[in-house]
């Protein structure tokens, strides 16, 4: 909490215990089960977290870029994997609220802040991923319609949300042909392949989504034609610091659990936790930690601040953070032996939930080549 205004402190008091309450009882069941814990994330919305950076004349809670990764970091503390869920939830929404017009906001975003429905992010195809700029979904103008056809690849909530931000082609090959489309749930062409079997992030589902002469009103084009790739990289911002979020709450626990562990495990007569080099482990983890943070929340600001270097730092964070709290959450389950690698020791959740952080919004080859060009830019 150093830093935070009394505000956001109580904010982050309602998540942490949220996140104690409604999430960390449940997290290895919904693991276990493969639960979309709907009903939990819907009490999550009636606290303002599904829409925590909309406006509020459209349902949202109109908090900053930093009060939403306080938020989340003090949520994925409880449960990482649906934590990231509300993450993309948000960045939908907020891009519906922030490109769409008058009646296309106050069509989608109050149901989905009450997250009465749920939505997802719709861009990585099968042979486009971090090359958003080559997708080949295609949208072909018939009257008042678009006509979709092509698939998504690794969409989160994929057959189980209601509402599907899509990028698209409308016009010529690279950035400036991409559009974005708002699909509902429902419609015809609209189809979903079989639900994926993951190392973790199971209380979510993942599907490929898969459009076949899939026909959209012209109305639900979110924005301009040629301006989704814009739109997609200005969620991607917000995503990437939400995700880098998600790792600090995971790293968070982590370090609690391994200190409890070091505490209550006995080795040669005395408790684990008098051993020197295991508390220089865990003040080293600690001390990444916080610097992940700063990172994270500097990043925030920035956005919040609309600065020119925003995208860069929204990257640079995301990079450090998810690869130091990926390391901080395997350094925990190290530390609790043999008995972090069974699962009734949360610690193993938490390293497989925050793996695939460092893989999604933007690979590590693409976020480096973004902190390149700034340095390289002065």
């Amino acid at each position: 909490s150093a830093g935070l205004t009394e505000e956001q402190k109580e904010f982050q008091k309602v998540a942490f215990d949220f996140a104690s309450k409604e999430l960390a009882p449940h997290m290895a069941e919904w693991d276990e089960k493969e639960i979309f814990p709907v009903e939990a994330m819907r009490k999550a919305a009636q606290l303002g977290f599904g829409g925590i950076y909309v406006k509020p004349d459209v349902g949202g809670s109109g908090l900053s870029r930093l009060d939403t990764s306080i938020i989340f970091e003090a949520l994925s503390t409880g449960c990482t994997s649906t934590t990231a869920y509300l993450s993309i939830h948000n960045m939908c929404v907020w891009m519906i609220d922030t490109f769409g017009n008058e009646e296309q906001r106050h069509r989608f975003c109050p149901s989905l802040c009450s997250m009465e429905k749920l939505a997802s992010y719709c861009l990585t195809e099968p042979g486009s991923g971090s090359d958003a700029a080559s997708l080949l979904t295609s949208a072909k103008r018939k009257g008042d319609t678009y006509v979709l056809n092509g698939s998504k690849a690794f969409i989160s909530g994929g057959g189980d949300t209601d509402v599907y931000v899509v990028m698209c082609r409308t016009g010529g090959p690279g950035p400036k042909g991409i559009s974005c489309v708002l699909l509902e749930k429902g419609t015809p062409g609209l189809s979903f392949g079989k639900k994926e079997k993951k190392v973790g992030w199971n209380s979510q589902p993942t599907r490929a989504v898969i459009f076949e002469d899939c026909v959209v009103p012209v109305g639900n084009l979110l924005g301009a034609e040629g301006q989704g790739f814009s739109i997609a990289m200005k969620g991607l911002n917000g995503g990437r610091i939400n995700i880098a979020s998600c790792s600090l709450g995971a790293a968070h626990a982590s370090v609690l659990l391994a200190q409890e562990h070091l505490t209550v495990r006995k080795q040669f007569g005395e408790p684990l936790a008098n051993n020197q080099y295991l508390q220089f482990r865990l003040a080293e983890m600690a001390t990444r930690l916080v610097a992940a943070r700063l990172m994270v929340r500097n990043a925030a600001r920035a956005l919040q601040e609309g600065r020119e270097d925003a995208a860069v730092l929204c990257s640079m964070a995301k990079l450090f953070a998810t690869d130091e709290c990926f390391a901080i959450c395997n350094q925990a389950l190290q530390m609790h032996g043999g008995y972090g690698y069974l699962k009734d020791y949360a610690v193993q959740q938490f390293v497989r939930d925050v793996r695939v952080h460092q893989i999604l919004e933007g690979k590590k080859k693409q976020l480096l080549l973004a902190a390149y060009q700034a340095v390289c830019q002065g």
